[in-house]
């Protein structure tokens, strides 16, 4: 997460109430942009169909991280404002699963346990159906982590996430003097993987799990590194640039699909990246997205978390889902 929307005011008394009633006459503001698919090389057509249609399916959130689908039909979503993690459905219907500070980026485990990035908590957690939470981790080196944002399972089973100052609770201190990103194997070890970015926050795996791609809120840009055998990294370099102009958002959640093409969270929307870093189209969305998933029964679908609202967009592509992925190599007793 970037930029959160922020609280309203309450308003007071006499001329407060007023101005709160002349408000409430007053249409509501148009979206920033309208959605629209923005071709730069003719290969966007073939991940996202000329005729794909964005459906919002739930609103009246207070800002959306965090998707991860369920085959029950459902979405998980964190909503940072109202501080809660929902179960949202795709007839709009939603029920709170947790009350929580802050609750950021989530995934699933092998297991297909929620793991979530507990700002509030600086932690990574697991949260049962129920709402239950436990810690798996919270400190590197006996100090606290700065405000976990984003998070995801690698090929070698670990649990990798991004560590920035980004969601800091306001008055504490930072005690990590970097911004990181760190893998947490079965054992609770938590290990750093490095601290070369400003402040780290989308990630994602290859589908052939040779490369580890993370974003950069700060820098504007995606980084891409070799992922070595023993869970290290190597290698870094900038795969593309997300610069625009002050207000149109930045790189945040990123996901890739089966074929290797990335699609990412930068301004006004969602950028689609081939593996050769060529920036190939952009997906203009209503709201400024902070998040997607892949689902649906085939994963060819996009769900995203934009701000207020949830939407839905079809695409050509089947998406790459690392939990469900690296759950068949195991039963099937292969190897990444």
């Amino acid at each position: 997460m970037v930029r959160k929307r922020s609280k309203p005011l309450a308003c007071g008394a006499a001329l407060g109430l007023v101005l709160c009633f002349a408000a409430a006459l007053e249409p509501a503001a148009p979206p920033p942009w309208q959605f629209k698919l923005q071709a730069l090389l003719p290969q966007f057509w073939n991940l996202v169909p000329r005729h794909a249609k964005l459906t919002r399916i739930a609103t009246g959130f207070g800002f959306t991280e965090g998707p991860v689908w369920d085959r029950k039909n459902f979405l998980y979503v964190s909503d940072e404002v109202q501080n809660k993690i929902y179960r949202v459905y795709p007839d709009g219907r939603k029920e709170a699963v947790v009350g929580l500070g802050d609750p950021d980026g989530n995934t699933y485990d092998l297991g297909l346990n929620l793991l979530d990035c507990a700002s509030v908590l600086r932690a990574i957690i697991r949260v049962s159906p129920s709402g239950q939470y436990a810690i798996l981790a919270g400190r590197f080196e006996g100090k606290r982590f700065n405000s976990p944002n984003d998070v995801l399972l690698g090929p070698d089973r670990a649990i990798y996430f991004t560590d920035p100052t980004l969601d800091l609770p306001k008055g504490q201190k930072q005690e990590i003097p970097f911004q990181g990103v760190y893998r947490l194997d079965s054992h609770g070890k938590v290990r750093l993987e490095t601290k070369d970015l400003t402040q780290p926050n989308g990630l994602a795996f290859s589908p052939d799990g040779k490369r580890f791609y993370v974003d950069d809120s700060d820098q504007r840009n995606i980084r891409v590194y070799t992922f070595n055998a023993d869970g290290t990294l190597s290698g870094g370099r900038v795969f593309g640039d997300e610069k625009a102009g002050t207000g149109d958002g930045v790189p945040d959640g990123m996901k890739v699909d089966l074929r290797g093409d990335l699609f990412v969270v930068g301004p006004k929307g969602i950028w689609v990246w081939d593996a050769q870093g060529r920036h190939l189209g952009t997906i203009v969305i209503p709201e400024q997205p902070a998040n997607l998933a892949w689902g649906d029964k085939d994963y060819r679908t996009l769900y995203i978390t934009a701000t207020t609202s949830v939407y839905r967009l079809r695409v050509g592509v089947r998406g790459f889902v690392p939990y469900l992925a690296y759950a068949h190599r195991r039963r099937a007793g292969s190897r990444p």
